[in-house]
């Protein structure tokens, strides 16, 4: 099967990356809107219009369903596109209810981007989950920058998120949950940050499992890589120098995959 993974930028390539490991078997089709990126400090109207052109390109690639593998584009597009289009489309989410029912009654620390945090899709999920008192929301949009541009653990990383979760007593919290696929590169720099209890969780595996649901197929484990193109804003990518790029960024999520 023929599946498109889409998001603002590389972030998504942590969903993919997951997705590589358990369906080998199948031939996907990477979409990041390189151009566009970050869409977290774009309006919601933009980034309706850019997903929608994502979605012209994909389908016109003769995809049987689409991964939208960004919190982002999930929160403002993801339902406008399921009553567009007919094949499978499978948004994100972050990961809180993940982290209740881990620790039930804990705070749970939900960052994600701006436009994600203000959403009012997180807000219903945090009502459909009766979690009014126990989660906060943190946009860390700063990330994505440093994601697009492979700085993960440098001072400046650092002293940003020092920064930012400075003012949260960390004791209290269960977990960080990650609502934004960015954020997965900066696993190591948050785990020295945060206190040894509180776990760092993402949507990747519940994102792929969904997929799985919905389409039918079936999990795997395999030596030979998947068949994958890589394409920005809808240019194939074929420079060896950026496809070198996608390779580090992917080597990236290979260290990052242990921390918790």
């Amino acid at each position: 099967m023929k599946i498109g993974f889409f998001d603002s930028g590389i972030g998504g390539l942590s969903v993919l990356h997951h997705a590589m490991k358990i369906l080998p078997q199948e031939e996907f089709i990477f979409f990041a809107d390189e151009d566009n990126v970050p869409y977290g400090t774009k309006s919601p109207e933009e980034v309706l219009r850019f997903v929608d052109e994502a979605f012209k390109f994909l389908i016109a690639q003769e995809v049987s369903a689409i991964v939208v593998a960004c919190n982002t584009a999930t929160s403002v597009a993801v339902r406008k596109m399921r009553e567009k289009y007919s094949l499978p489309i499978i948004g994100m989410e972050p990961a809180l209810k993940v982290a209740l029912d881990l620790f039930p009654n804990r705070k749970v620390l939900v960052t994600a981007t701006a436009i994600t945090i203000t959403g009012e899709k997180i807000r219903r999920l945090i009502k459909k989950l009766h979690a009014e008192n126990l989660a906060e929301l943190k946009a860390l949009s700063q990330l994505v920058e440093f994601a697009e541009r492979q700085e993960f653990n440098s001072a400046a990383v650092e002293e940003y998120l020092r920064g930012e979760l400075e003012n949260y007593d960390l004791e209290k919290f269960s977990s960080l949950v990650l609502g934004c696929t960015h954020f997965n590169y900066f696993k190591d720099t948050l785990r020295k940050i945060l206190p040894p209890h509180v776990k760092i969780l993402d949507g990747n595996a519940g994102t792929v499992n969904e997929l799985i649901r919905r389409t039918n197929l079936q999990s795997a484990r395999a030596e030979n890589l998947p068949s994958i193109k890589f394409f920005y804003s809808g240019r194939l990518v074929t420079d060896s120098a950026e496809l070198a790029r996608l390779e580090k960024f992917l080597r990236r999520l290979d260290e990052m995959e242990a921390i918790f």
